[in-house]
């Protein structure tokens, strides 16, 4: 599960959710070292991030599992480095006055030294990221088609469903750093006019080879920007094939979960998002955004929900441009007393704390499925390089008996080579998560991010354990360069 995500200031890292109106740092050197050459319409730029992270984790998953499996001895407690690089190179030709050829290719060398929080580790892989080519067709007014096929980053709205094509960790390395984001494979169609624009996708992740679903999806997202900041949009998709399994909770949720089987193969969601001003000229600073998502599939009766609302405010006339925000996520689990299948799938969101994860340590746990949190975070900028945030996660399972996780790049090892799966809890109260993140912005290429976190155990996670559940703590520090 990628835990952290790796772009614009990247790994670890958390941007302030309002930057559009925050400072941004200014560097004298304006120049591009990267661009080998630019000639006659023909430009090619080399591309480079690398990242070094230093982990260390104490009572990990709440010490789980000295009552799971204390016969695997498994050390909750533990110390890791991670790292990546990720080389790559662009072109662009212009073929006339208005048509534009283009392409990327990149890769991903990506390692982590001593064991993670999943028992994985001392392990590197060499994977190719992007390898993408494009025509792009525009004139003066502003409309514009664009296509493209091949591997590539694509995200979809605000990231609730469709993001993080790439999966990084366990095998391949670099866990929380997470340097894979783009599709295996991705054919894009893209048209825009007036603020509007429409794409079509056909995209399949580049999942672990150790859990690999073979997932396709098709669709499209329809999107309308306004004044900037303000946006409002409709993504419409089908998985045309999949091997992923889904939990089914046990009738009355007694009894471990059933497993059924290939269970994603024909979902379809829609999904609503847009973030706007609505008290323009009165709370200039204040924003509010609204997700919905609903599923459905009816060769296995699944219907379920997700979405999210958020409100913030920017202090612009305060010192530090301070940066309140508050939200609400819900996503539905799976009801023990109906025999339809109420468990939300979150297929391939972006989990970083700013944008969709569940908590900061509990979304290594709990995955945007039978959950629903209240976050609040304060963001400050002492100067205009430095970004400190804070952020508050009450987090409560939203069925009972009812299976929390189990989805895509979830896994959760405890015991030995085992996973152990936690099916569901009596009480709904989960944890309460808290994060202290720290980023300075080095130069225009070098950032250093700093954090802590912590995640109290509810009632619902305390009851698991005969005797008292330890706090979950942690911390990292990592550089990221990026080119």
């Amino acid at each position: 599960m990628r835990i952290i995500n790796r772009r614009r200031a990247l790994a670890g890292m958390t941007v302030l959710s309002t930057a559009l109106f925050a400072a941004q740092p200014s560097f004298a050197d304006d120049t591009d070292p990267l661009r080998f050459y630019d000639n006659d319409g023909f430009v090619v730029r080399g591309h480079f991030e690398a990242g070094l992270n230093a982990v260390s984790e104490r009572n990990l998953f709440w010490d789980f599992a000295a009552t799971v499996a204390p016969a695997a001895n498994y050390n909750p407690n533990k110390q890791w480095l991670e790292g990546y690089v990720k080389p790559g190179l662009s072109w662009s030709k212009s073929l006339d006055q208005y048509l534009t050829a283009y392409g990327k290719v990149s890769g991903v060398a990506s390692s982590t030294q001593g064991l993670d929080a999943f028992e994985a580790g001392n392990s590197s892989r060499v994977t190719l990221e992007e390898g993408y080519i494009g025509l792009r067709a525009g004139n003066p007014d502003g409309r514009s088609v664009d296509v493209s096929i091949g591997p590539r980053e694509f995200k979809a709205g605000t990231g609730m469903l469709l993001a993080n094509g790439g999966t990084s960790g366990f095998e391949r390395g670099a866990l929380k750093l997470g340097p894979r984001k783009a599709w295996e494979f991705a054919a894009l169609g893209r048209v825009a006019f007036d603020g509007f624009s429409g794409t079509g996708f056909l995209i399949d992740p580049n999942e672990l080879p150790s859990s690999n679903t073979s997932t396709s999806i098709a669709g499209a997202d329809f999107r309308y920007d306004g004044a900037p900041g303000n946006f409002a949009g409709l993504t419409l998709g089908h998985v045309i094939q999949s091997t992923a399994p889904y939990p089914k909770a046990a009738p009355g949720g007694i009894g471990p979960p059933s497993i059924l089987a290939n269970a994603r193969d024909g979902l379809n969601f829609v999904n609503f998002y847009g973030r706007a001003n609505p008290f323009k000229g009165v709370l200039e600073n204040l924003f509010v955004g609204v997700d919905f998502a609903y599923e459905w599939n009816r060769t296995i009766d699944l219907q379920a929900w997700g979405g999210r609302l958020q409100i913030g405010y920017v202090f612009t006339n305060v010192p530090w441009l301070p940066t309140l925000t508050y939200s609400y996520q819900t996503f539905s689990g799976d009801n023990p007393n109906t025999t339809k299948l109420e468990r939300f799938d979150p297929l391939y969101f972006e989990g970083t704390p700013s944008s969709w994860s569940t908590g900061s340590k509990s979304s290594m746990v709990f995955i945007n499925s039978n959950v629903n949190a209240h976050q609040i975070s304060l963001g400050v900028k002492p100067t205009e390089r430095d970004t400190l945030t804070l952020r508050y996660t009450y987090i409560d399972a939203n069925e009972l008996l009812s299976p929390l996780q189990f989805g895509q790049a979830t896994r959760i090892i405890v015991a030995g080579p085992n996973p152990a799966v936690v099916a569901g809890v009596t009480t709904p109260h989960l944890s309460d998560d808290i994060f202290l993140e720290y980023t300075r912005a080095v130069t225009r290429n070098i950032y250093l991010t700093a954090g802590l976190s912590a995640s109290v155990p509810g009632p619902g996670i305390a009851s698991i354990t005969p005797t008292k559940t330890p706090v979950w703590t942690g911390g990292f520090v990592n550089v990221v360069v990026s080119y």
